[in-house]
């Protein structure tokens, strides 16, 4: 099994994958960085501009942030729910000030963590997605199967062996994608802020932000709680990938079908909201990070216990298909 595992990684290394997702992240990364920076320079100039001794307060941004927050609630083309998101938004942005909380000045720390829970619908997945489409798929495609089978190797071992090497790349991605952003972020910010105190533990009660339940720990805490969120997300989605891959013959659809199943899933989520069985769908339910935040839930009944469940249900029933498709089928065919 180790033989088989190692051949596995050694192939998704020659095939170069692992470069083009670390030009990959280093491009999006540096981009996003450079981009907060030039957001907070800009509020704070125009804040400077306009103080008397031209000296920086955080929360008289933040405040001013609340403002603007609240001259949004007017406007007539938010929907219902856009428009309950910005009212928890604006409780929270308050609860800071009380508590002394700066959600302003940029750090590496927050920076990494706001890249990775921005990341969990759609850019982790598309990561993944280079990783395994062509998992099964490309044996197909290169006309190599024939010869991985001919091994005196239970077709369940390969399979397994293929599922274990893909996670082990997926988690090392997730590493990879922490330690750039954490090392890109710190040099260019030149503040880490691992020791940072953060809020975490809101919740949502019939529509309003509960902070009975807040506690209070560092970023790097926080860190890695949200990474531990976005491996099990990993998890699930390299588990639903690989069975993709062994229904279909071509990588080509492979990545069509798993592109379309993510970005379809979003128009589920933000235009059938109110459809009861749209809360069970994966993708309605990758996005964890919110529920550490109290962020406005779209879909009535979700809680991060649900969201897991249904997510480890669609990773499970993943596995099992996958397994019995490729032990059962005539792949010799």
């Amino acid at each position: 099994m180790i033989a088989l595992i190692q051949n596995e990684i050694f192939k998704m290394l020659l095939k170069k994958k692992m470069i083009l997702i670390v030009v990959l992240l280093i491009a999006f990364i540096g981009l996003f960085v450079y981009g907060e920076q030039y957001v907070y320079r800009s509020a704070v100039e125009r804040f400077e501009t306009m103080a008397e001794n031209g000296t920086f307060d955080w929360r008289i941004l933040t405040e001013q942030q609340i403002t603007r927050l609240n001259e949004r609630l007017d406007s007539a083309y938010i929907p219902e729910s856009g428009l309950q998101s910005i009212e928890i938004q604006i409780e929270q942005l308050e609860y800071f000030i009380e508590n002394n909380i700066n959600p302003i000045t940029p750090s590496a720390a927050r920076f990494t963590v706001d890249f990775a829970e921005q990341s969990l619908v759609l850019f982790i997945p598309l990561l993944i997605l280079i990783l395994g489409a062509d998992l099964v798929s490309g044996e197909f495609s290169k006309r190599t199967i024939k010869v991985l089978l001919t091994r005196a190797v239970p077709r369940w071992k390969i399979l397994l062996s293929k599922y274990i090497a893909l996670l082990m790349m997926t988690t090392l991605v997730l590493l990879l994608m922490g330690l750039i952003a954490t090392l890109v972020s710190g040099i260019y910010f030149r503040y880490w802020g691992f020791n940072e105190p953060i809020a975490t533990g809101f919740r949502l009660i019939n529509g309003s932000l509960d902070a009975r339940n807040v506690i209070m720990i560092t970023r790097s805490q926080y860190m890695v709680l949200i990474y531990a969120l976005a491996w099990v997300v990993s998890v699930v989605i390299a588990t639903i990938i690989m069975m993709v891959s062994v229904l279909v013959k071509t990588t080509a659809s492979a990545i069509g079908i798993i592109m379309a199943t993510l970005i379809g899933g979003q128009f589920l989520q933000y235009f059938l909201s109110e459809w009861p069985i749209a809360k069970y769908f994966f993708v309605s339910n990758l996005d964890l990070s919110k529920y550490m935040t109290g962020s406005y839930q779209p879909i009535e009944g979700m809680s991060l216990v649900f969201s897991i469940g249904v997510l480890l249900s669609w990773a499970a029933v993943s596995l099992l298909i996958s397994f019995i498709v490729f032990i059962k089928e005539d792949v010799l065919v």
